[in-house]
């Protein structure tokens, strides 16, 4: 199961936000830095509304949405790669992730202690983005001395050695790793070095209630910082979130909709993370269920049909596969058939999002 970790600066709303994703976590939020040490882990399940229509087309018993994780990890503060505000310690954690959710405070409230004494969103991001960056560079000119001496004479260091020197470069000018252009050669040599700076992110910001439906300048900052990393940014407001997990089901839309917003952020969040993740989903349905699976963008049928099991992928013969519109443009699977739009497809088809199939295989 892929992860997503949850970084910021202390007293930003991480472990909030976080309790509200898992809504039975149970991280402690409290106004103190380092109130979480020890990462918090919980299993997010993907909004996707697909699933209620294709249970009613099947009369399914039961639904089951596709999953990830998210890490609610403990702030950082300014000198964390040197091991401050046990920095060592979280930074290992950040380097255990898939993608990193960076929490921006984008709001004020004199009840809630910001560790610089004010709020500004553009200073946060530079603290926390610093970090990782000169963490990574200690990485990489360490790995730059060893490699060295090896690259006279051997092929592959040389190309180690290469993709080093950019890195260091691009770090050096305040640019991540994931700013960087490689060969593929090149990606390939440093794929196993875990870069923090290299994981895809995403910038949460969050706001008070009175500015989720339309933002605030603080969040118009965070835009213009995450245009030059072409990062996504959503808002959320950890306060809404944490107060909707509390309401009966039939409650949250009427409050949703006295704060002017259709759903709240957090929907938003997890489908950009599930993105941000390279990840693409399928869906099967049936009398028994209807289910969402997780495969990687550009995954072909048998190793989607893996996902389900893996006797699956070794005696794939085909799929029978319609597009998720289609099938409902139809009603069923029985008159999309007759119209022809469920194909057959085999062991080189490209699995696209929102496919509904059906796994023929020798057992």
């Amino acid at each position: 199961m892929l992860r997503a970790g949850i970084v910021g600066l202390p007293n930003v709303g991480k472990s909030t936000l976080f309790n509200a994703l898992v809504a039975n976590a149970k991280a402690q939020a409290a106004n103190f830095p380092f109130c979480t040490i020890e990462p918090n882990v919980g299993v997010v399940a993907v909004p996707d509304e697909r699933l209620d229509v294709l249970a009613k087309i099947s009369s399914s018993e039961q639904i089951v949405p596709t999953r990830f994780e998210f890490v609610d990890i403990a702030g950082l503060v300014k000198g964390a790669s040197q091991g401050e505000g046990l920095g060592n310690q979280f930074l290992s954690h950040i380097r255990e992730v898939d993608a990193i959710v960076h929490v921006v405070r984008c709001f004020e409230n004199d009840d809630i202690i910001h560790v610089s004494g004010s709020v500004d969103p553009a200073r946060d991001i530079e603290v926390i983005n610093l970090e990782l960056a000169l963490a990574d560079l200690s990485q990489v000119d360490r790995r730059i001395d060893r490699t060295r001496k090896q690259a006279r004479t051997n092929k592959e260091a040389k190309i180690e050695l290469d993709a080093l020197e950019k890195l260091s470069a691009a770090l050096n000018e305040g640019k991540a790793a994931r700013q960087v252009s490689f060969t593929e050669e090149e990606a390939a040599a440093i794929s196993a070095f875990g870069l923090l700076t290299q994981k895809p992110i995403i910038y949460a910001a969050n706001v008070s209630e009175d500015d989720l439906a339309t933002g605030n300048q603080w969040v118009e900052n965070v835009r213009q910082i995450a245009a030059q990393d072409n990062a996504q940014v959503v808002i959320v407001s950890a306060q809404v979130e944490s107060e909707l997990v509390d309401l009966p089901p039939e409650d949250r839309e009427d409050f949703l909709q006295s704060l002017g917003v259709a759903e709240g952020g957090l929907k938003s969040l997890i489908r950009a993370t599930y993105e941000l993740l390279g990840l693409r989903t399928f869906l099967t349905t049936g009398p028994k269920e209807t289910r969402a699976w997780t495969i990687r963008a550009g995954m072909l049928a048998p190793q989607a049909a893996g996902a389900i099991h893996s006797d699956f992928e070794r005696g794939f013969i085909r799929a029978e596969t319609v597009a998720y519109k289609d099938l409902v443009a139809s009603g069923n699977m029985v008159a999309a058939k007759e119209k022809g739009l469920v194909r057959s497809e085999g062991k080189d088809y490209v699995v696209q999002e929102g496919d509904v199939m059906l796994f023929r295989f020798n057992v």
